[in-house]
């Protein structure tokens, strides 16, 4: 599987400084020690204790954006290299900067260089400042489920996700007043019942370094990746649905049996706090529905979502891959560990900080509440006339022909669309023929009630077509049944070209009413309005003649510049050499063909 190796950039060597100045353009209160990549706070509150976080680059917005850790007045963020953690001077530096009498607590993940820079540069403070020595704490967050016990015997367990949870609720109870030792403990009881479990599509391509395959095949997926490019400990071929890979994570996340992974007490109907933490470049339509399902796997096994939170908050830089991460809260009242509505209300406490998403503040409704079950306006046609086609029964095979054609020519109009568009017209045809065949065929599509099979058409082309071609179709076929009720037609009546003639013109000005579009602009306004133009001057008389005019003008947008559509974004160098026609007019084209008017 390929990497994505290109970026944004002016170097490698000055892209986290450059970052970190960003940041301090988007928040004036910050400053930064451009010498030691430390963002802080300009004015430190003395009566507040003090949180240093950090670590190598390349996860933001951890750990960079966290530096005010909710509304908490003076951390600093260290920064080294990207995957790469700050040395001791600059961690020193860091701390010199934010220390006061209250107290400093230092939070990392548990990564070998963090724990040894951080760590030197707690004892190097230590040792120059002997009277405050027991002022600085240091907090190790390693809540990486993939790591076993074995295989982590002697370097422990990874820092992920769960480390920005433990920034949050030491900062906000930092920020309340609180004192040192009730600041580090609350902190380490949060990093000791937290857990994370992540998978990835791929690994990613640090700037600065030649370009590389991952080893990752298109068709796997790896569970347990870590978030400097560490191999996972499975892989899973081929890729399983999100609920079969859900399943997978949840599995290994909270099992109490595996005695390799079972890290925290879960019990059975456990309080919990759920984030989903996008890794990188996971669009935020299937972080929905990651939220979603793992909202709805872990009801299923019995807990209680306390909170759910869902955005990007511990990345690998770009790495298409997630996390899940569970925050166990306490049962029960116990002097020695914070309640849940204690960690609860700092979760919730609303913060001034970059890298901190929007939180509802509440339970996630049960699922029975959430949806809410569609109206269906099938019946609800009011007062349509009843109105008959010339030929009933050929009104109903014409328009069965015209689905059976549009089916036939997909491939061919998705060719076109692939060159002149997005590549879907095709299928949107498509899908929308075989709507209308299921009309057909459930008898809704009657040549003795006209203006009730258009309506139906409508609805079809609006639900199963979607997109601008298909609000181009149903606001045509509604306009068109408006258009008979407009004229004097009586109940029962047969219609006649002269009927039909007018409908479609007005059809055509409603239509207009809605798009810009005018022949010619390379759309599919070229060939229908070819066509009623014509009717229009017959009388509704000579519609061969019509048909034949519209497959020109359907002809002749292989010649035209786009001026509407998504055509109109496609260079128009590269149409005139395909030579290819606008794909919404060639339906149109093979809509009035197979009518054999």
């Amino acid at each position: 599987m390929s990497i994505q190796s290109k970026h944004f950039l002016n170097s490698a060597d000055t892209l986290v400084l450059e970052s970190l100045k960003g940041l301090c353009d988007l928040d004036p209160s910050l400053a930064l020690d451009s010498d030691n990549k430390i963002l802080f706070v300009k004015e430190h509150d003395q009566e507040k204790v003090a949180l240093v976080c950090g670590g190598g680059s390349g996860h933001e917005p951890a750990h960079s954006g966290f530096e005010r850790a909710c509304s908490q007045p003076n951390p600093a963020a260290v920064c080294g290299h990207v995957f790469a953690s700050p040395n001791a001077s600059q961690v020193r530096r860091g701390i010199d900067l934010v220390g006061n009498k209250k107290g400093t607590v230092i939070i990392v993940k548990n990564y070998t260089g963090d724990i040894l820079n951080f760590g030197l540069a707690k004892e190097q403070y230590a040792a120059r400042h002997p009277s405050e020595a027991e002022k600085v704490r240091f907090v190790i967050v390693a809540d990486d489920v993939a790591v076993g016990r074995s295989q982590g015997k002697i370097v422990g367990r990874r820092g992920l996700a769960g480390t920005v949870l433990v920034y949050k609720i030491a900062g906000a109870l930092a920020n309340r007043g609180a004192s040192l030792d009730d600041v580090y403990k609350t902190a380490v009881w949060a990093s000791e019942n937290v857990a994370t479990i992540g998978a990835s599509l791929g690994h990613v391509h640090v700037p600065g370094t030649a370009s590389l395959r991952s080893n990752l095949p298109e068709n796997e997926v790896e569970i347990g990746m870590g978030i400097h490019n560490e191999s996972g400990n499975k892989r899973v071929s081929p890729i399983p649905s999100l609920a079969e890979l859900i399943k997978q994570l949840l599995d290994m996340l909270t099992s109490v049996d595996d005695p390799e992974r079972s890290f925290l007490p879960f019990k059975g109907n456990d309080n919990v706090i759920l984030l989903v933490n996008n890794l990188g470049s996971v669009n935020e339509l299937e972080l929905g529905g990651i939220v979603a399902e793992a909202r709805k796997q872990l009801g299923e096994r019995g807990f209680k979502l306390a909170r759910i939170l869902s955005g990007t908050f511990m990345t690998s830089l770009n790495m298409p891959g997630f996390s899940l991460t569970l925050l166990l809260l306490p049962t029960g009242k116990d002097a020695s560990q914070p309640s849940a509505e204690d960690i609860i209300s700092l979760i919730d406490e609303k913060p001034k900080v970059l890298g901190w998403k929007w939180t509802a503040g509440k339970e996630p409704l049960a699922a029975n509440q959430q949806v809410v079950q569609g109206k269906t306006d099938d019946a609800s046609q009011g007062d349509v006339l009843q109105i008959k086609a010339e030929n009933p029964d050929l009104f109903v095979s014409s328009i069965h022909n015209v689905c059976k054609a549009l089916i036939a020519a997909e491939p061919e109009i998705t060719r076109m669309d692939t060159i002149a568009g997005d590549g879907d017209a095709g299928l949107t045809l498509k899908a929308g023929a075989q709507g209308v065949l299921a009309l057909i065929e459930k008898g809704k599509i009657q040549g003795d009630n006209v203006l009730s099979s258009l309506i139906a058409i409508a609805q079809v082309a609006e639900e199963a077509m979607g997109g601008t071609s298909g609000a181009l179709y149903s606001i045509f076929f509604s306009a068109l049944a408006q258009g008979f009720q407009s004229q004097s037609i009586t109940q029962g009546s047969i219609l006649t070209p002269a009927h039909w003639e007018s409908a479609l013109s007005s059809a055509l000005a409603k239509l207009y009413t809605y798009t810009r579009a005018r022949r010619p602009s390379r759309t599919l306004v070229d060939p229908l309005s070819a066509f009623i133009e014509a009717a229009h001057k017959t009388g509704g008389q000579d519609l061969a003649n019509a048909v034949k005019l519209a497959a020109e003008a359907a002809e002749e947008t292989k010649n035209l510049v786009a001026k509407a559509g998504r055509s109109a974004y496609v260079e128009s160098d590269q149409l005139q050499k395909e030579h290819v026609a606008d794909p919404g007019a060639w339906g149109v084209k093979t809509i009035l063909e197979t009518l054999k008017l």
